[in-house]
C-alpha cells in the first residue's frame, strides 16, 4: 500500500477514535441520570415517638412508630429521551397502632442530566397537574453535583426551597455532599380540618448525595406540620411530627446501586482515555506519511552504463 493511502487510513482511524472519545464523554456525563429504573424502587424512613392527627379516631396520636415508604416507578409518555418521568407513591404506616395514614402521590418530570423539573408529560401532585413544579427533582441531583445551594421543589409549600451545601461526609465508603433544607414556621395554606386555622410547616431535611453521580445515598427529615391559631400562633392541632431517617437496608441498597453506577463510569472513562491516546498517536504518524508524498522515500534507479558494444 502506498504511503499516502496508509496515511489516509490512519487519519481516518484517528478521527474515528477522537469522535468515539467525544461520544463516550457525553455518555459519561449523562450515564447516571440516564439509568432506567429496573422496576419499582423503594426508599424507607422510620421514626420513633412520632405524633399525628388520626382522621379515624379524630384525635392526636402520640408516641407512634412511623414507617414512611416512597415507591418510585418509571412512568411513560415522554417522547424526548433526555426527559425522565418518575411516579412517586408515599405511604405512611403507624406500626404502633397498626393504622395507615392518608397516602400521597407525585409525578415528577425532569431533565436526566441537570435534574431540573419540567412541566409536561403528566407531572402532578396528588393528581393535580395545575401546580407548577420548579427547581430540581430532589430524588435526583445534577450529574457532577457542586458545593453550592440548590433549589429543590417542596410539595408541602408547592414551591422550590433552598438546599444549602453543608459539608462532606462518607456513606458506606462513598464520598458524599450534604445538602440541608431548613424551614421554620412557614405558612402552608389550610387543610380540610379547618378553614380558619392555617397550617404551619417546619422541617430540617438533609440529603446525602454522591457528587459524581447525583444519586441520593441517605435522607433524614425532621418535620412538623400543625394547625395554629391565627390570633396567637399557638398550636391547635398537631397534624404530623416525626424525626425520620432512612433505614440501614435502604442505605445499603442505595449505596450498592450507586457503586454500580460509579463502576460503569470508571469503565467508560478508561475506554475514553484509551481512544484518546490512540487518536493522539495516529494523528502525527498519518501527517508524516501524507507529507512525504507518493514519490519521496524511494531509491532512484541510476541509468545503466553503456556497454563497449554501444560505443
Amino acid at each position: 500500500m502506498k504511503r499516502p493511502a496508509i496515511g489516509l487510513v490512519l487519519a481516518g482511524l484517528a478521527a474515528f477514535c477522537a469522535a468515539s472519545a467525544v461520544i463516550l464523554g457525553g455518555r459519561i456525563a449523562g450515564q447516571p441520570a440516564m439509568r432506567p429504573l429496573g422496576g419499582p424502587e423503594t426508599v424507607t424512613l422510620t421514626a420513633a415517638g412520632a405524633s399525628y392527627f388520626s382522621p379515624v379516631r379524630l384525635t392526636e396520636i402520640t408516641g407512634a412508630a412511623i414507617v414512611v415508604t416512597n415507591t418510585i416507578t418509571a412512568g411513560g409518555g415522554a417522547s424526548y429521551p433526555a426527559i425522565a418521568i418518575w411516579d412517586v407513591r408515599e405511604s405512611v404506616y403507624d406500626a404502633t397502632n397498626h393504622q395507615r395514614l392518608e397516602p400521597s402521590s407525585r409525578t415528577v418530570v425532569f431533565d436526566r442530566g441537570s435534574a431540573e423539573l419540567v412541566n409536561c408529560c403528566g407531572g402532578n401532585i396528588d393528581g393535580d397537574g395545575l401546580t407548577w413544579q420548579d427547581g430540581i427533582a430532589g430524588y435526583a441531583f445534577p450529574v457532577g453535583t457542586r458545593k453550592q445551594t440548590y433549589s429543590v421543589f417542596d410539595p408541602v409549600l408547592d414551591k422550590p426551597e433552598p438546599f444549602a451545601y453543608s459539608g462532606m461526609d462518607t456513606v458506606d465508603g462513598i464520598p458524599a455532599y450534604r445538602f440541608t433544607e431548613s424551614i421554620s414556621a412557614a405558612k402552608a395554606g389550610y387543610s380540610a380540618l379547618s378553614s380558619a386555622d392555617p397550617r404551619v410547616y417546619s422541617v430540617r431535611r438533609v440529603y446525602w448525595v454522591d457528587p459524581e453521580t447525583g444519586m441520593l445515598l441517605k435522607v433524614s427529615e425532621n418535620e412538623d406540620l400543625a394547625l395554629v391559631s391565627p390570633a396567637t400562633g399557638a398550636v391547635v392541632t398537631r397534624l404530623f411530627r416525626a424525626d425520620l431517617h432512612t433505614t440501614p437496608a435502604t442505605v445499603e441498597r442505595l449505596t450498592g446501586q450507586d457503586a454500580r453506577e460509579r463502576d460503569e463510569i470508571a469503565r467508560m472513562t478508561d475506554a475514553r482515555l484509551a481512544l484518546s491516546v490512540t487518536a493522539c498517536g495516529l494523528v502525527p504518524l498519518a501527517g508524516f506519511l501524507l507529507a512525504r508524498g507518493p514519490g519521496r522515500g524511494r531509491t532512484r534507479r541510476r541509468p545503466p552504463s553503456p556497454s563497449p558494444d554501444d560505443q
